[in-house]
């Protein structure tokens, strides 16, 4: 049965409110930690890379949990449903840290709510990931549904990107994460009650945990496809990781071009994202109609082609006066972005398709739990990396917001947020075409 456009659209409201968070952890949680909270930023990095891994242990069991889950309201709404709260409720306790205590009893409470920010998290993402591989399997429809999703994502993006950190500038953190829970929780729920109607496998898997994460790395070409998914998520991580540093440090408004009023009123991190917001949104289609025509690999590989050359130019404009042209820049970046947004999402569900016609068996939430395993190991990975960088060129903690920086430390930062990444991305280009290709025109002939 054909999904209708509002079951399509419905299905990709939940990742505006679950992007939010996904924004707070690659995008604010180490500049948050040293910035404001005063902790040397190679123990920022790393206290976000020991949750996010803790984060990673928790996917298989939850993936497994939801394909067993039998309701009235099917196997993915009841752990959606509630991780919205519990993800919510752990991020604004994560900006609730006590800015005056010792640096051991911030730790332990950024720790604590970081960790249960992100188990809502997962209990959020990995069914909703499994709804996309059991609510159609028609490639076409996913194509259009990951459009969809993306479209709203990028409005968590603006969100978490650009209207958290104003907020919290003008209010505190706190409160600014008080402001944007209801959209998060709304988001996820007012998309579960959109899709109640949409079809779904109500009976829950029978498998052993064992058996089914054995049957999904049996599916080579899958593992592959989230490996290099994982490759990418690494260098768009590293990036976002870097921004609020690269907004505060790189990117100087001189007060004399187009988009200097925005800047003073808003912050130059919230006009880049603002930037990034209309590039992305208007690239939604594009790259749907794209991947209709071109087929999803090619398309997916046009798209992280241009990010590579984008980040070798932003390389040579930056440290910059010039907020228009950086943020103009930001809007192509959101153009090229949106095909590592969008285009993997849609490309994996096809893979599921294949093991559920081998065997039988409808384990999506296995699936969707070793796909973001690459995810959140890249991520977990990234805010330690551009902790190591910085820390290693010298770069000073404060609790003010902002401290000089010698030249060593701010070259450092525009290398991790510009040629770094442009050479991982020339890694996953290489994985797909040469390795995952070959391997996808046997599997999906």
């Amino acid at each position: 049965m054909a999904l209708s456009m509002g079951q399509k659209a419905g299905w990709g409201l939940a990742d505006a409110g679950i992007v939010v968070f996904v924004i707070v952890k690659q995008l604010l949680i180490v500049s948050y930690l040293t910035t404001y909270l005063g902790i040397p930023v190679a123990i920022a990095g790393f206290v976000t890379t020991i949750v996010l891994i803790f984060d990673m242990i928790t996917d298989p069991l939850i993936g497994y949990f939801s394909d067993r889950t039998q309701s009235r309201f099917g196997r993915r709404a009841p752990w959606m449903f509630a991780g919205a709260i519990v993800m919510a409720l752990g991020m604004v306790g994560l900006f609730m840290a006590p800015v005056e205590a010792a640096m051991g009893a911030k730790l332990t409470w950024v720790i604590a709510a970081f960790g249960m920010a992100t188990i809502g998290f997962t209990m959020c993402a990995i069914p909703y990931g499994a709804q996309a591989g059991e609510i159609t399997q028609n490639p076409r429809e996913r194509s259009t549904m990951t459009g969809w999703r993306m479209a709203f994502a990028t409005v968590g993006i603006l969100v978490g990107g650009a209207v958290l950190p104003g907020l919290a500038g003008a209010f505190g953190f706190p409160i600014a994460a008080l402001y944007v829970t209801p959209l998060m929780i709304g988001a996820i729920w007012l998309s579960l009650w959109s899709t109640r109607n949409a079809p779904r496998i109500e009976t829950a898997a029978k498998t052993g945990f064992v058996a089914a994460y054995r049957l999904v790395f049996s599916n080579r070409t899958f593992v592959v496809l989230a490996l290099g998914y994982g490759v990418m998520t690494l260098a768009v991580a590293l990036i976002t990781a870097g921004l609020p540093f690269a907004a505060a440090y790189l990117v100087v408004d001189d007060g004399q071009n187009a988009l200097s009023g925005a800047a003073e009123a808003l912050t130059v991190l919230s006009v880049l994202f603002g930037a990034f917001f209309v590039g992305a949104i208007l690239s939604q289609v594009f790259w749907v109609l794209i991947s209709h025509r071109l087929g999803k690999l090619w398309a997916l590989v046009i798209g992280l082609s241009g990010y590579v050359a984008l980040l070798y130019g932003l390389s040579g404009i930056l440290p910059s006066t010039n907020v228009t042209l950086v943020a103009g820049v930001f809007v192509i970046a959101g153009i090229t972005n949106g095909a590592y947004q969008q285009i993997p999402w849609a490309m994996y569900p096809d893979l599921m398709d294949v093991t559920r016609e081998e065997s039988g068996i409808a384990i999506e939430g296995a699936f969707s739990a070793v796909w973001l395993f690459g995810q959140k190991l890249a991520n977990a990975i990234a805010p330690a990396l551009l902790g190591l960088i910085l820390a290693r060129a010298g770069w000073q903690e404060t609790t003010e917001g902002f401290v000089a920086q010698i030249n060593a430390a701010l070259e450092a930062l525009q290398l991790a947020i510009t040629l770094i990444p442009a050479g991982i991305l020339v890694v996953a280009v290489f994985v797909l075409l040469m390795v995952y290709r070959p391997m996808a025109v046997r599997a999906l002939a």
